[in-house]
């Protein structure tokens, strides 16, 4: 097997397989900080093991290559290496967590535990030193502590216990190197020492008491790290206070099958003060005490608390984790930085000091230290704080990435190579953007103020303006690089031009408005028609499609040309143009709905409504993927995230699921997307996770999916109830000719005239008749949808529709997710009141009122009639079915049948006549 065959250093040598997904993972930019970095080879290699988010990264430094372990559908909370640095196991939080043992030889996950702790996932991991054994504990409020045998074929705990929630919250755990069955695990205020026997029994036998300053006459302060003593009597703790606790372990040397006889315990004996700095590392390297300090400073000590050596620099943050090569150089002849020295420590760590080390800091920074010389050579520096703008230059494969930390830089994608970077101090980078020509880069930043940049250098080309009032959102040029337009969260919109002064070139500020009442979701440059001058348009959270006149806007007077509303209910997330595939021009836009839709860029009117990808959350940004120079001219595609993916959809949009395929990208939440100039790679940014990452593109394996998803109906068949055999298509068919019989009449005796199509007026009786209940806007959007379906070409207006379009119709229109119960529930919070029960109700009155005052009205005689039906309202002795219909049998009906007081669930059970799901 590959895992029997492996060996170090081959994971590199491997030929990678052409992918046979859409997307490929490439490159991964960035790490999560607070986890440990692990060296798992030194020397002529440096091969190094951290996380980024989701992502296992195995990075050969000095090569410039990385190997992903990809398997965690959230992100990676906690990791643990074995002492041969070959087993790697890594555990997440959040819906479905997972463990997962990785052979880092070979790059396979060798076992996988699923439903360990479901609930919230693990907090804290470590793997014991024969690496046979696992103990983990979970991130709940009650947490549990599990130990787990993963070389053997199960997903069971060989034991576990939960913990008392006064212990605190347990976010660290060790096994002692010389006794799998023994364990430590600490929070910041306590230490609890554990011991497993057989199965199912595990106990926590002495649980340390609070250290107050008067326990040990001293301030201790809280907990970092623990560690056991290589003597095997001991546990040392290291606190934020620069001390080390000092646990004696009692009877330490009884067997297991002796400890149920005779219980043994541990007992905070003494604190040593280390020094002033707290200490967020600790150590046990062969036969020293290693500690890192939150001033950067790994200091080395004997089994005695004597201090050997120190090593820092003043360019090393809070150290987070230290990892030590196993490889050993030639022993060095004197000790660096060393206080004091002895004969007998010099020769019991002489083998210890010979392995170079890498320091990771909590500010994102990885040295790697050589012992021999004390240099500390900067491997990696990266975000400290959320990344949210990604650009791609227009012409060169250069992608620039700003973060809240101020850091801008500019890499060099095809080879991976940092070119550039400029720290702002000032505020945080929230957008990038480059001009068409790749000259300029425009940055907007968390205070409001944008920047200019030299694409190059990063250097200001002018003073930064500062006219927004809050954080810029979105920032774009026009195709001339004659406009630069901003976004904030106060929903303002923003133009600057370039103008020409003195014989130069200047940006100055134009113009500013609060074109919306919610967020702003895109601002959209193109170009108009009729001439090249640039064309804006801008969309926001209240549904409005706001166009703007540029060459009319004057000094402080941005022009508004049109005002649009283009939903009725869903929300528009984000707008985008569309590719000229036939006479028509449209622009493209996704709503919270699962909804992309087509509307003419000049009259504004919704063209076509389709499925968009339904991959758990809606569609937040779009772009149009750029043709390479090798693709097929006909054919074009979209690029898009969701709220934690990133994914490709073929065009034309027609509803079909197959032509479109998504990967998560960033679990905690995509914040922006670039693609390169050539349409080659896309680039996202993680956020909050710190990291972006590069996908390599597969068109051709998209192309595939969606030809063995079938053609023409197919797809859409199976998108139907029971598919293409199921009783919903009988029953359609069936309501699709008896429309045919009424339009000729029910008792004619003339021989009829059967039909493939329908009436388009008829469209939202069968709607309703299959369960679908569109709005009148919606019906009409419908309607005409399929009237003017050719009209661009042919200039003639449908009139009629076959059972072919109607079902990719009605797919199409139709809720992505069903009738939802949580839907009606929040109509209730916002429109009702809470009652002497606490249930949100409306009252009858207020519920017929709004009926025929808000919305979509109904007339007194509509509502009559609608209530009757839905009531099943049946004529007394001596009435006939028009009287139910009369608005004084109506009254008397809706005051018998209707509660005063209407709840959610009755509306849908008793007024509505629809099951509640359980």
């Amino acid at each position: 097997s590959l895992v029997w065959a492996a060996s170090p250093g081959m994971l590199f040598r491997k030929n990678r397989d052409s992918s046979l997904h859409p997307l490929d993972l490439s490159w991964v930019f960035g790490y999560n900080s607070s986890l440990a970095v692990h060296s798992l080879m030194d020397g002529e290699d440096w091969v190094l093991l951290y996380v980024s988010s989701h992502i296992v990264v195995i990075h050969d430094i000095l090569r410039n290559k990385q190997f992903h372990l990809q398997g965690h559908t959230n992100v990676i909370s906690c990791l643990c290496v074995s002492e041969d640095k070959r087993w790697v196991a890594t555990a997440d939080q959040g819906p479905d967590a997972l463990i997962i043992v990785w052979d880092s030889y070979s790059g396979v996950p060798v076992h996988t535990i699923f439903e360990s702790h479901s609930e919230d996932g693990v907090c804290a991991i470590a793997i014991s030193q024969d690496a046979k054994y696992l103990v983990t504990i979970s991130a709940a409020m009650v947490q549990k502590v599990c130990v787990w045998r993963w070389t053997l074929p199960t997903e069971k705990a060989i034991c576990s216990i939960e913990l008392k929630p006064e212990f605190g919250h347990q976010d660290y755990v060790i096994f002692n190197p010389q006794n799998p069955h023994e364990f430590v695990s600490n929070s910041k205020t306590q230490m609890i020492f554990y011991v497993w026997v057989r199965q199912s029994q595990l106990w926590n036998k002495n649980t340390a008491w609070l250290l107050s300053p008067q326990t040990f006459k001293c301030l201790v302060g809280q907990f970092s790290q623990s560690v056991f003593h290589f003597n095997n009597t001991q546990v040392l703790t290291g606190t934020s206070a620069g001390k080390l606790v000092v646990w004696d372990m009692d009877n330490p040397r009884t067997l297991p099958e002796e400890l149920l006889a005779k219980p043994h315990g541990i007992t905070a004996t003494k604190v040593v003060s280390m020094q002033k700095e707290s200490l967020t590392v600790l150590k046990v390297l062969e036969s020293c005490i290693v500690t890192g300090d939150v001033e950067g400073q790994v200091k080395f000590y004997d089994g005695q608390l004597r201090l050997l050596t120190i090593y820092s620099h003043d360019k090393v943050g809070p150290i987070q984790s230290i990892s030590f090569s196993t490889v050993l150089r030639d022993p060095p002849s004197a000790l660096p930085g060393s206080s004091s020295s002895w004969s007998d420590s010099l020769n019991s760590v002489s083998l210890t000091l010979n392995r170079n080390f890498i320091l990771s800091t909590s500010d994102a920074t990885m040295f790697h230290v050589a012992t021999d010389s004390t240099n500390f050579e900067r491997i990696m520096q990266e975000a400290k704080k959320a990344v949210n703008a990604i650009a791609c230059h227009p012409k060169e494969p250069l992608v620039a990435v700003g973060s809240h930390c101020g850091l801008l830089k500019v890499w060099e994608y095809k080879e991976t190579q940092y070119l550039v970077s400029r720290i702002f101090t000032e505020a945080g980078i929230q957008c990038l953007s480059y001009d068409p020509e790749g000259y300029f880069l425009a940055a907007g930043f968390t205070d409001g103020s944008v920047y200019i940049l030299d694409a190059i250098s990063l250097q200001s080309i002018c003073e930064e303006f500062q006219f927004s009032k809050g954080p810029v959102t979105h920032i774009s040029f026009s195709h001339d690089s004659k406009y630069l337009v901003t976004a904030d969260e106060t929903y303002s919109v923003t133009v600057y031009k370039r103008v020409l002064k003195n014989g130069s070139r200047c940006w100055e500020h134009l113009a500013g408005l609060d074109s919306h009442y919610k967020p702003i979701r895109s601002i959209l440059f193109g170009v108009h028609s009729h001439s090249n001058e640039p064309r804006l348009l801008s969309l926001g959270e209240d549904r409005q499609l706001v166009e703007y006149d540029l060459n009319s806007s004057i000094k402080d007077h941005l022009v508004v040309t049109q005002r649009n509303r283009l939903e009725q209910d869903a929300v528009p997330l984000c707008l985008t143009w569309y590719p000229q595939l036939n006479t028509e021009s449209f622009f493209l836009t996704a709503n919270n709905c699962y909804k992309m839709k087509l509307y003419n860029t000049m009259t504004k009117t919704c063209r076509k409504t389709l499925l968009g990808p339904t991959y758990g959350s809606p569609l937040e940004k779009i772009q149009i993927l750029p043709r390479t120079s090798s693709a097929d001219p006909q054919q074009h595609y979209l690029v898009y995230i969701t709220r934690d993916k990133v994914g490709l959809q073929m065009l034309p949009v027609d509803g079909n699921p197959h032509k479109s395929s998504a990967f998560i990208c960033h679990p905690d939440g995509a914040s922006d997307f670039a693609i390169s100039h050539d349409g080659r790679y896309i680039f996202t940014a993680g956020g909050k996770e710190r990291t972006f990452m590069k996908w390599n593109m597969n068109l051709h394996v998209l192309d595939a999916a969606a030809f063995l998803g079938g053609e023409d109906l197919i797809p859409f068949y199976n998108l139907l109830d029971g598919g293409r055999e199921g009783k919903f298509f009988r029953e359609l068919e069936d309501y699709f000719y008896y429309v045919q019989l009424c339009r000729q009449g029910i008792d004619t005796l003339e021989r009829r005239q059967v039909s493939t199509h329908i009436p388009l007026e008829e469209i939202p009786s069968v709607m309703r008749a299959i369960g679908f209940y569109p709005s009148e806007e919606e019906i009409e959007g419908m309607i005409d949808e399929v009237k003017f379906s050719k009209y661009a070409d042919t200039r003639e207006e449908v009139t009629k529709i076959n059972l072919d379009d109607f079902i990719k119709l009605y797919i199409n229109h139709r809720p992505a997710l069903g009738l939802s119960m949580k839907t009606i529930q929040r109509a209730f919070q916002v429109l009702g009141y809470d009652n002497k029960k606490g249930d949100k109700v409306i009252d009858r009155g207020d519920f017929l009122s709004l009926l025929q005052c808000r919305g979509e009205k109904m007339t007194e005689e509509e509502l009559a009639e609608c209530l009757t039906t839905l009531l099943c309202r049946r004529p007394r002795k001596g009435e006939s079915e028009l009287d139910t219909c009369d608005p004084i049998g109506a009254a008397a009906l809706i005051e018998e049948e209707i509660p005063a007081e209407i709840t959610a669930e009755i509306f849908v059970a008793d007024i509505l006549g629809l099951p509640i799901a359980e």
